[in-house]
Formats: structure tokens, C-alpha cells, sequence
């Protein structure tokens, strides 16, 4: 028997190395080497691994996939039927629902509702679908204690508790449900390697063989993923270019709201955003989150701006705060919550260049109101006006709300899906927009279903129109 050796495996591109190193050899990333011990003859042979999951799906008659290459004309190829999961924030997430075959990768914080969430889905499509619930984390008693507390006990969901790969593979390829969920992927391990679950070789070596098993089979695999401290999934990176979609589970654990962002969708939209609440019987969709990213005022108050953003193709209406005070220290604090504090930066820069509004000896701190994360440059103008407003301490008008990119140049560019944002602001009641002019609807004049527009091109024009609405 072949004597065990120490090798260092990438925890990002999975590659290994003899010795340890400050910079991965392959990928070129720093402190990502982690000592692993592997046996060179525990392994089975190349090409052996998929070929022994595989076979197994042949031998019922499952594997039907071309042996050789084929003429891209002569593929036929169908749309993706999505399977409504049963809860429409989720489908919204998925692109219209679970795909037969797609492999799916949810992570996220410990306690935040992975296996909560998971659990209702199954619940759900139990009822015309078989399903399977692998759980390797929990026992099946405690899975039973956790649907008996949503009120699902009743539900005829399939459970095993099990960590092993080859063990997994053979009860999938057994009862052939349309819909698995293995609860975590950290936890498997398979007998063909001797490092410990949750190891980079262990990880990459059973979510490929799970990948290869489900679109063999047209199932449709659940993987569920542990996070690191800085918020990214455990293990290694080619993990998330293995599965099909990829979603993270967003928010506060101290809140009860909830995020679902997809980060990778082969079926869908990326970017999109789901919003739950966690109420004691499980996680329940919002249906208009825009209400819990405005803060309730009795009054207008200053620092404050209505933003007008994308998620996806979703519009919400999210509340940015901005508080500017006095600095106490020689060099004046910039801190944001939920948006780029490198931008942030930036703008105050533009907005001291060209509109005049100086605050190199004050501090400046901008939140996104809700726990929600600004990534799009659309933001810019609402975060200006913000800090304006603050600055000042006057309040912007009541109904009021802002959208566009601020360039360094002082200009105000165009925002994506502009009218659609409108759209969503006049539902809800608000009666004022400062737009970029290039996304003042034609032909409509001022005003725009219900709304008093207020075409801008530049940042100082901006602040000119909220002083005359101002007073």
C-alpha cells in the first residue's frame, strides 16, 4: 500500500503543489494553499470516477448521450420547461422555476433559512413530484422536528440522512425523483479519496460526480454550500462553474427579512432578487419589498433620497440616507452601507468640482435603508442629493425620487430601463422624479404617469431644480 503524502491544494482553481507557497503556482492567487494528505494509489484510475457514476445510470437505462461529436445542426435542441417551485419570490430568483437536469447551488450564512426554504419547496412539490431530501448535517429526526414546526409533517417527502457519495448515487439512481436535495455539499465524501469532507478535492470530486449523475438522469440536484467568513462559498471556485445557477442568501441575521440573489443563472436572468420574511411557519415571499426599503416619515427629513433602482428585472424603490457632520479627526470620515465606498469617494469629488459643494472637513456617511446591497452606478444622483439635503439641512419634497449615473465630468448619464422605474414609483404614490434627460420618455412632455419630471444633464442643474422646489 502506497505510503500517504502531503500536497497543497488551491482552495480557488483546485490545482495542487509539492510544497506550500505564498502565491498559487496555477491561478496566481495569494494565501490560498492548504496542506491535504492523499494516498497516490487510493484513487481510482483516469476517467474512472464519472465512468462508476455513470454506469450506474446507464444500467437502468437513464445515460442516452451521444458517444462522439455530432454536428451542432443536428442537436435538437428544446427550451427549458421550468417546474413552478411553489413559491413565486424563489421562480422570480430561477428564471420561472427548477429545470429538470439543472444543478443548483444555494449558499449562504449559517442559520439564515437555507434548509428551511429548501424544506417548504420539497413540501410543495411532494404533492405531484417524488422528492428526496439528503440531509448530511442533521439527523432524520431533526429534519422531522423542523418540518413538524413549519407544519409539514404531513408532507411525503422521501429523507435520508447519509454523507457518503457512492451511497447517494445508488439511491438516486434507485428511486429516480424529479427533485434532490443534498444538505451540504461540505458534508460529502467519497471512498475514492482519503481526505476529509469538506476538503477541495473532496468537495470538487463529489459535486462533479452529483453534476454528471443529475444531467444524466434529468434530475434536478439541489446542492446547499457553507460560506466562508468573507461571505463567499467554501470551497473551491470551479464549484460554482460545475452547477448551472448559483444563489446567496442575503440579510441580517438580527432582521427577518430575508435576500435571494443569483449570481449564475444558465436559465435565467442574473442579478435578480427574491425578498423573504422568516415568520414562524417558514419563509414567506414579499410581494412588494419596495415598502420595507422606504423608511416611514412623518415629515420629510434631511439626508434623505428616494432612489429609483434595478434589480434584475425588477424595479424597487430603495431609501438612501446621508449624514454629514463635522469632522473631529484631521482626516474626515467616508463610510457607506450598501453601496461602493470607493464611489462614494469619487462623487464627493464631482460634486465639489462641479457644483461647488465642498466637504473635505466633514465627515460623510451614505446607507442603503433595508439592508439591501447598491451595486449599479445608478445610484450616483440619489446619493448626491442625499448629501446635499444633509449638508444643507433642508429635506427634499415629499414624493420626490432620483436616478442616474454621475460621470466625472459632472454629467448625469441614462439608467437603464428607465420608464419601468417610473412606473413603479407612480404605484406607489410618488409624485416627483429628477431623471436623466435621456430617459425622459418622448413625447410626454412633464409629465408622466402622474409624475412631474424633471430632465437633467449635468449635477448642477440637478441641485439647481431641488433648490426651486425647495423654496
Amino acid at each position: 500500500m502506497a505510503k500517504p503524502q502531503t500536497v497543497y491544494v488551491c482552495s480557488e482553481c483546485g490545482g495542487k503543489s509539492a510544497k506550500w507557497q505564498g502565491r498559487c503556482p496555477h491561478c496566481e492567487v495569494w494565501n490560498t494553499l492548504v496542506e491535504t494528505v492523499e494516498s497516490a494509489a487510493s484513487g481510482p484510475r483516469p476517467g474512472a470516477r464519472h465512468g462508476a457514476a455513470a454506469a450506474q445510470f446507464a444500467a437502468r437505462g437513464v445515460l442516452a448521450a451521444p458517444s462522439g461529436p455530432i454536428l451542432l445542426t443536428e442537436v435538437q435542441a428544446e427550451r427549458h420547461r421550468h417546474q413552478p417551485s411553489g413559491i413565486d419570490e424563489l421562480d422570480r430568483v430561477l428564471g420561472g422555476g427548477l429545470v429538470p437536469g439543472g444543478v443548483l447551488l444555494l449558499g449562504g450564512d449559517p442559520g439564515i433559512g437555507k434548509s428551511t426554504l429548501l424544506l417548504q419547496v420539497l413540501a410543495g412539490l411532494a404533492t405531484t413530484l417524488p422528492v428526496l431530501y439528503i440531509s448530511g448535517e442533521e439527523s432524520a429526526a431533526q429534519v422531522a422536528l423542523r418540518a413538524q414546526r413549519l407544519g409539514l409533517k404531513d408532507a411525503p417527502v422521501r429523507l435520508m440522512a447519509e454523507t457518503q457519495l457512492e451511497v447517494m448515487l445508488d439511491t438516486l439512481a434507485n428511486e429516480r425523483p424529479a427533485v434532490a436535495v443534498i444538505d451540504s455539499i461540505q458534508t460529502v465524501y467519497t471512498e475514492a479519496l482519503s481526505s476529509a469532507p469538506g476538503s477541495v478535492s473532496q468537495v470538487r470530486e463529489c459535486a462533479a460526480q452529483l453534476a454528471r449523475a443529475a444531467k444524466t438522469s434529468g434530475i434536478t440536484l439541489v446542492l446547499v454550500g457553507h460560506v466562508t467568513k468573507e461571505g463567499a462559498l467554501a470551497g473551491p471556485r470551479v464549484l460554482e462553474h460545475m452547477v448551472d445557477t448559483v444563489l446567496y442568501f442575503e440579510g441580517d441575521a438580527q432582521s427577518r427579512f430575508r435576500l435571494i440573489r443569483a449570481i449564475k443563472n444558465r436559465f435565467g436572468a442574473v442579478n435578480e432578487l427574491g425578498v423573504f420574511a422568516m415568520t414562524e411557519h417558514g419563509l414567506k415571499g414579499v410581494s412588494n419589498p419596495s415598502a420595507i426599503f422606504l423608511s416611514t416619515h412623518a415629515e420629510p427629513v434631511p439626508g434623505t433620497c428616494v432612489l429609483a433602482t434595478l434589480e434584475g428585472t425588477r424595479p424597487l424603490l430603495v431609501e438612501v440616507q446621508a449624514l454629514v457632520d463635522s469632522a473631529a479627526a484631521p482626516s474626515p470620515r467616508r463610510l457607506s452601507v450598501g453601496l461602493d465606498a470607493a464611489r462614494l469617494a469619487m462623487l464627493l469629488a464631482v460634486l465639489h468640482r462641479h457644483a461647488g459643494v465642498a466637504s473635505g472637513d466633514q465627515d460623510v456617511f451614505v446607507n442603503a435603508v433595508g439592508g439591501v446591497r447598491i451595486t449599479e452606478p445608478a445610484a450616483d444622483l440619489a446619493v448626491l442629493l442625499a448629501i446635499q439635503s444633509s449638508l444643507r439641512n433642508r429635506p427634499l419634497p415629499r414624493g420626490l425620487l432620483a436616478f442616474g449615473e454621475v460621470g466625472l465630468a459632472g454629467e448625469i448619464r441614462p439608467a437603464p430601463r428607465g420608464q419601468e422605474r417610473l412606473r413603479e414609483a407612480a404605484k406607489l404614490g410618488f409624485s416627483i422624479a429628477i431623471i436623466p434627460a435621456a430617459n425622459a420618455p418622448k413625447g410626454a412632455g412633464r409629465q408622466f404617469e402622474g409624475l412631474e419630471l424633471h430632465p437633467v444633464s449635468r449635477i448642477d442643474e440637478a441641485l439647481e431644480v431641488v433648490r426651486g422646489l425647495q423654496g
